[in-house]
């Protein structure tokens, strides 16, 4: 038997046929504006009433991101025109208070996905829903609104929580961080905001869901979560958009506050069509005791350039990123971690899976940093590629900078292709070419999905099972 290769399996080709490719009518973003300047800026908080502080903020976050090179030490980014992107769309006047409020192209969208019915059979403990540039859908349960709980689009938290707002807006992502984080400041709309109080529990997730329907759309979401004292919560995001000759651009900035001996988990499901380029920026800061952890799946997109952060700033505190990443034919995932050490007796732990078909291209880029003062710390990373045939790639760019002598560094890296032995055994028992292949490949991804709730976790089952059989892109 002969090493899989792409003309080996015509079952797999066809990856460009994208399952929620479809696009609603587009009369909001027939009219929008390209292109970006200080008027354009000016009009996006104009048009959302903001105090003059963030007026302010944005201004300088346009002239920081003027200044700013691209990034040229990752994924090739000269196909973005940034003239031609539409940087503000609003979809509907106001916010609806139940799914059928909704204008009904936007309503039978989030059907198709499923978000109403997850919200029906109370999987989730609260909803939002992101059309273009603003949140048009978003509940809560009541009884965790009773408990103090605040769960809100970022933009009614500036208007409802300004203090609150203020005080933590910008503190872990700096308006000049980098180009994109700088991007994103000048234009941010949407997004989450969530406050959980001390003592408090979310067990059941809290979901949003980000959807991008006109075409040279940029799509700029701004969450900021803060887990006070001994508190936790679960926030799971999901993203699709219609496939365009032409590319659109998202990049969002997450910024997570993690106070003593609490517990945040974020999830990503990103399932982006292939004219997305996909350039978010993600940290959080972790105190005494606390827990942080990213789940992190890259299934779509052109480009996705991502590495969650965890600044371990406070004695015991843990941070965990674990991370799945699908590339086919003329995708390139670009993502990793960030574990930063500021503490003693602070631990992380990076688990990243890559799979390449194709011609894809997989890299997995992170950093592990000790610093001084961080005695007693220990980081373990482990980094496993699959390649599916002959013509895709893998590439690995671990960094590590230790600057104490008692710490414990583990570091593990594989790049492996589909054994001819696994193959020939799962067909032997019946199994076709194309169901051993997919086989093997849930088997490769297994550790990330176990770490999900249930029905999350088929969902990526699925949309792995149709990235095999060419169906998503």
């Amino acid at each position: 038997m002969t090493l899989p290769t792409e003309t080996a399996h015509p079952e797999l080709e066809g990856l460009g046929n994208y399952e929620y490719g479809w696009a609603d009518s587009d009369e909001a973003g027939a009219s929008a504006k390209r292109g970006l300047s200080e008027d354009v800026v000016r009009d996006i908080s104009a048009k959302k009433s903001e105090p003059e502080w963030m007026t302010k903020l944005r201004l300088k976050g346009l002239r920081l991101f003027e200044k700013k090179p691209m990034p040229n030490w990752g994924s090739d980014l000269s196909g973005i025109d940034f003239d031609n992107i539409k940087y503000f769309v609003r979809s509907t006047e106001k916010q609806a208070e139940s799914w059928e409020d909704l204008p009904e192209d936007i309503k039978n969208t989030y059907d198709k996905l499923g978000i109403p019915e997850a919200e029906k059979q109370r999987l989730v403990a609260g909803v939002a829903a992101q059309y273009e540039s603003e949140v048009v859908y978003h509940q809560i349960r009541e009884d965790l609104e009773e408990q103090g709980v605040i769960f809100l689009d970022t933009d009614t938290a500036l208007k409802e929580h300004p203090e609150l707002f203020k005080e933590y807006f910008g503190t872990v992502i700096p308006v000049g961080d980098n180009k994109f984080a700088s991007l994103n400041t000048a234009v941010w709309s949407g997004g989450s905001f969530i406050y959980v109080p001390p003592g408090v529990h979310v067990e059941i997730p809290l979901q949003a869901y980000f959807r991008i329907n006109t075409e040279n759309m940029g799509q700029f979401e701004r969450t900021l979560i803060i887990v006070d004292e001994g508190a936790y919560v679960h926030y799971v995001e999901g993203c699709t958009a219609p496939i365009y000759k032409s590319d659109s651009l998202h990049s969002a900035v997450v910024e997570i506050i993690v106070k003593k001996n609490a517990r945040c988990r974020y999830t990503t499901i990103q399932n982006w069509s292939n004219n997305v380029y996909n350039l978010v920026t993600k940290r959080a800061v972790a105190y005494e005791g606390a827990t942080m952890e990213w789940i992190d799946g890259n299934i779509g997109s052109k480009v996705t350039m991502k590495y969650p952060a965890v600044y371990l700033m406070g004695e015991h505190a843990k941070g965990e990123t674990l991370s799945i990443a699908f590339a086919g034919e003329g995708q390139h995932q670009d993502a990793g971690s960030k574990m930063v050490h500021m503490a003693p007796n602070t631990s992380s732990n990076i688990v990243s899976k890559s799979v390449a078909r194709g011609g894809g291209r997989t890299s997995y880029r992170g950093l592990v940093e000790i610093g001084e003062g961080a005695a007693g710390s220990k980081s373990n990373v482990l980094c496993d590629a699959l390649l599916v045939d002959t013509i895709s790639r893998s590439d690995t760019y671990p960094y590590v900078d230790v600057r104490e002598d008692d710490v414990s560094m583990g570091h593990e890296a594989t790049v492996s292709k589909v054994s001819e032995d696994q193959l020939f055994y799962l067909m032997s028992r019946g199994l076709t070419e194309f169901e051993a292949m997919a086989m093997i490949v849930r088997g490769f991804v297994e550790p990330i999905a176990k770490e999900l709730p249930m029905e999350y976790a088929l969902e990526l089952n699925r949309l792995i099972e149709l990235q095999m059989e060419g169906a998503v892109g």
